[in-house]
Order: structure tokens, then C-alpha cells, then sequence
């Protein structure tokens, strides 16, 4: 099992910044792979930005070049850097491990983006 909890959302003008964190239960060295997907009211939820146990790292067009992920293996944490934010990255966010056939996830976090 895994157990992960979001931390770090919250209200931003445009083009600011926030940084998103996922803390694991346990050791992330093992989970094939962690990253957030993002979700607004009536559609579906997108993949946002995923890193894997090599560090190879996959973004969603929309963030490229805004976005940064990153996981820190001494901290069993997973990083979601923000920059440059849009009001249409407004979405609740949602870390997600998956390890050993299965897909965990997080509780969520709302990110809001508006003046």
C-alpha cells in the first residue's frame, strides 16, 4: 500500500508560482513511476507531468516549459514546480504512485488561478 498527501495548493495571481508536494508513506525508490494529474468540474482527468525511477520525465503539452517535476528520494517526495500560471491551469491537482501493478492516489489539491 501506498499512502500519499498533497500539500502546497492554494489561490495565485496569474503568472506566479506555486509548488506543489507529495509525500509518500513509505520509500519511493521502488514505484515505477509518481506524478499528478489535474481535474476540472465536468471533464476528465488529464496527466499533467510524470517522473519515473530514472528520472525520465513527461510533461502535457499545455505546462511544457512552465512546469517542473521532481522527486526527492531521501524525503520519499515528489515535487510539482509552477510558473508562468494561467487561469486555466485552475484544477484540482492529484498526486499519483504507481507500484506494483496499481495506481495510488492522493487526496487532492485545489490550485486557483485569478486576479
Amino acid at each position: 500500500q501506498v499512502q500519499l498527501v498533497e500539500s502546497g495548493g492554494g489561490l495565485v495571481q496569474p503568472g506566479g508560482s506555486l509548488r506543489l508536494s507529495c509525500a509518500a508513506s513509505g520509500s519511493i525508490l521502488s514505484i515505477d513511476v509518481m506524478g499528478w494529474y489535474r481535474q476540472v468540474p465536468g471533464k476528465q482527468r488529464e496527466l499533467v507531468a510524470s517522473i519515473d525511477t530514472g528520472g525520465y520525465t513527461n510533461y502535457a503539452d499545455s505546462v511544457k516549459g512552465r512546469f517542473a517535476i521532481s522527486r526527492d528520494n531521501a524525503k520519499n517526495t515528489v515535487y510539482l514546480q509552477m510558473n508562468s500560471l494561467k487561469p486555466e491551469d485552475t484544477a484540482v491537482y492529484y498526486c499519483y504512485a504507481f507500484w506494483r501493478g496499481r495506481t495510488y492516489w492522493g487526496q487532492g489539491t485545489q490550485v486557483t488561478v485569478s486576479s
